[in-house]
């Protein structure tokens, strides 16, 4: 049976995306070779890479204001870096929130002053600092939206006039925000776009070339942008899977229509965490992503049993990060309300044996 798929990344696809790109790697097109064999800079692909780029602008409303679309590589971790080359001339500011933004910090420091304008550390990151104050002389001001690894996301975002930058790897496209007010938005690809191998950036033109230092063609933006995101081979195969999610996305209503679905799927859970004595969530409530719902176990001694009843019933990838331990649920775009309704009623039995 097909397993019910909780990975925190990569992620769990829609089947009839799965069975597309499926069918591209043994003929695409019709042209009786491979979507892996064809030269990436053939009209066939040229034209995958474009309605990527589009879809993407398309469902985060940024067509026609100022924004370029890029696939990269090098993951979420290159961006680190390429943020802080391409725009930190003197101080940059960054939220700590968790593992992620702390390598996030670390790239940065190479380049100038860093300050972590707040830090959620001191409590293992299991809640978003607020009420932090943002100094008016930063390049730039970075978040991430949503951190994976402890199931704490962003809820409301700051008012500034800072450069905004932000990390979305693990909730983009899956609720509605004015996407307009961030500058930079990265995402990789592994969570809720498709496979690893590609990453999402999205920039406005007008923030770049105002650093001194000089940027190498691979780092610089401005380079990718003039080439269309093709300066050099792009991961073809996680670009295509990508364009076909979106396209699946917008099929289904794009992120208004995936924002409700979402909802439904994080109260069911945690509603279930909340009033089963057996678990306990991690993250302080009001700062629950609805993409990663941390939990334990109140008594260790059912873990083998629990452990035994997901099994039997088909989910996997639930196994916490070992920063926190215990459970996590990763509900991304693609994972269906049935599954985590399965997740639910497994929960739900283990509390009427104990």
């Amino acid at each position: 049976m097909k397993k019910h798929n909780f990975s925190a990344g990569p992620c769990i696809l829609p089947q009839e995306v799965i069975i597309k790109a499926s069918e591209a790697v043994l003929d695409f097109n019709g042209l009786g070779l491979s979507l892996i064999e064809i030269s990436h800079r053939s009209k066939d692909f040229v034209a995958v890479m474009d309605k990527a780029r589009s879809l993407a602008l398309e469902l985060l409303d940024l067509e026609g204001k100022g924004y370029q679309a890029l696939f990269l590589q090098g993951g979420a971790s290159l961006e680190f870096l390429m943020v802080a080359y391409n725009l930190l001339e003197k101080k940059a500011g960054y939220l700590n929130t968790g593992t992620w933004a702390d390598k996030a910090v670390k790239e940065a420091k190479l380049f100038g002053e860093v300050i972590e304008v707040g830090s959620s550390k001191d409590e293992n990151f299991s809640y978003i600092p607020k009420g932090y104050t943002i100094p008016n002389d930063l390049d730039y001001l970075h978040l991430t939206s949503n951190n994976t690894i402890f199931g704490t996301q962003i809820k409301k975002f700051p008012k500034t006039s800072t450069t905004l930058v932000c990390d979305m790897s693990s909730d983009i496209f899956s609720r509605q925000l004015d996407f307009s007010q961030f500058d930079l938005i990265y995402a990789g690809a592994q969570k809720n776009m498709g496979p690893a191998g590609t990453t999402l950036v999205v920039i406005k033109e007008d923030i770049l070339g105002k650093v001194t230092r000089k940027i190498p063609s691979m780092l610089d933006y401005k380079v990718h942008i003039d080439k269309e995101s093709m300066f050099n081979t792009p991961a073809v195969f996680p670009v295509y899977v990508s364009m076909l999610t979106l396209e699946w996305l917008k099929n289904l209503g794009g992120i208004p229509a995936i924002e409700e679905i979402n909802e439904k799927k994080a109260q069911l859970l945690y509603s279930e965490i909340d009033l089963n004595p057996l678990f306990k969530g991690y993250a302080h409530k009001e700062d629950r992503s609805n993409m990663n719902a941390t939990f334990t176990l109140a008594e260790e001694k059912l873990k083998d049993v629990f452990d035994g009843m997901c099994k039997e019933a088909g989910i996997s990838g639930l196994n916490g990060h070992r920063s926190v331990g215990g459970y996590r649920a990763s509900m991304y775009n693609a994972l269906s309300l049935e599954s985590v309704g399965t997740l639910v009623d497994v929960m739900s039995e283990l509390e009427r044996k104990a």
